[in-house]
């Protein structure tokens, strides 16, 4: 049975409110960096902003020209994704073939619409070859991805529902997940019952990272990022990374399964830090915040002379975002001064590992931050989980 909230017979949509407010934002960045238009382009698992301004979640590849009082036109490979795009893209978008070479077909369009003279704004992974094309077409090309990613740091009302949605789905990949957890099963039999759990109900695979291993001769200490025949044993630890998307917005959920009916004393310790840890930076997240003053929540698990192997903060929704808190502190001086706001979403995800790195455990969420701090928006039971 679908899930309700998909259209019937057709795709997921923003508003048309809301697309407006998206085309307005990007025709301020492009007015503030003195460009004429705008090329976005997206690859599979590379790039959020086609979705952002079209719709199309982007299958393999996918490039966008516009400018405001234009149609966007996206050009979409392969040929036998264009039917598909069309009907997933906002009614203002026009979809075309990309041709042997996309980026061929996105300097014609350029040429047709503005001239050689025209000065292009880049935003997304856009491959060197592509850019050096583009270049050679247009009198300059700039990057204008740092500004697109600080328009995705505050989430719309809309993109937040559709968060919401994408939260639902992969709770019910982590309940799929437990349902399944048995001496016998294989890591590859679990990633069956995790995606069987939330794509009935409209869901897309964003990211499913597991992994099995033995408290007793542990090997493993972060979830992986690809699963593989190994079979879970009576006490063994399963730890998990899931992501189910609505339509492009997915949750996330992070958690440690004990195989048994005890639970070992350095799988305890381990998760004592580690929620430590998470509890130190949920109860710090509030409006206003510079994201350094998260760094105390790192000297939980330093102080405990266990390890980190995994972001404990990073920005979400919409790619992989500002500001981005790490084992060795913020990626840059930017991400360390950002100011928190409403709406933006973050995951928190302490993951504790022992120094030599071959055990470890993990747990967190996405939430969203309101004006009264971060709201939680799943649903699945956080904790040390104990299955039999």
């Amino acid at each position: 049975m679908p899930w309700e909230a998909w259209p019937e017979g057709g795709f997921p949509r923003f508003s048309e409110g809301e697309r407006e407010a998206r085309r307005e934002k990007l025709a301020a960045l492009m007015a503030e960096n003195r460009v004429d238009r705008l090329v976005v382009y997206g690859t599979w698992g590379s790039g959020d902003a086609v979705h952002w301004l079209s719709g199309w979640p982007v299958s393999r590849e996918a490039a966008a020209v516009w400018a405001p009082g234009e149609a966007a036109k996206l050009f979409v490979q392969y040929r036998n994704h264009v039917p598909t795009a069309r009907r997933a893209v906002a009614p203002e978008v026009e979809v075309a073939w990309g041709g042997p070479w996309t980026a061929e077909a996105v300097g014609g369009e350029l040429l047709r619409r503005g001239g050689s003279g025209q000065r292009v704004g880049v935003v997304g992974p856009l491959p060197a070859p592509a850019w050096n094309h583009l270049a050679a077409e247009v009198r300059e090309v700039v990057d204008l991805t740092a500004g697109y990613t600080r328009l995705r740091l505050v989430k719309s009302p809309e993109e937040v529902a559709w968060l919401r949605k994408g939260a639902a789905l992969t709770d019910r990949a982590v309940r799929g997940l437990e349902a399944n957890l048995r001496p016998g099963v294989s890591e590859f039999e679990l990633v069956d019952a995790i995606e069987r759990a939330y794509v009935p109900y409209g869901g897309m695979t964003h990211i499913h990272y597991l992994s099995v291993t033995s408290p007793s001769a542990p090997d493993r200490c972060v979830p992986s990022q690809f699963p593989s025949p190994r079979r879970v044993r009576p006490g063994d630890v399963v730890t998990c990374e899931l992501s189910a998307a609505y339509w492009g917005y997915p949750g996330q959920v992070l958690r440690t399964f004990v195989v048994g009916t005890e639970l070992p004393t350095e799988v305890r310790e381990l998760h004592r830090v580690v929620e430590d840890a998470f509890h130190a930076a949920i109860r710090a997240l509030r409006p206003g915040l510079r994201a350094e003053e998260l760094g105390h929540a790192l000297e939980v698990v330093r102080r405990s002379g266990f390890a980190l192997c995994d972001d404990l903060v990073h920005g979400f929704g919409g790619g992989y975002l500002p500001p981005v808190l790490g084992a060795e502190g913020f990626w840059t001086l930017a991400h360390a001064s950002l100011e928190l706001q409403p709406g933006m979403a973050l995951v928190v995800q302490p993951n504790v590992v022992t120094p030599d790195e071959r055990f470890g455990v993990q747990t967190g969420e996405l939430v969203v931050l309101d004006h009264g701090g971060p709201e939680f928006v799943h649903r699945y039971p956080r904790g040390l989980r104990l299955v039999g």
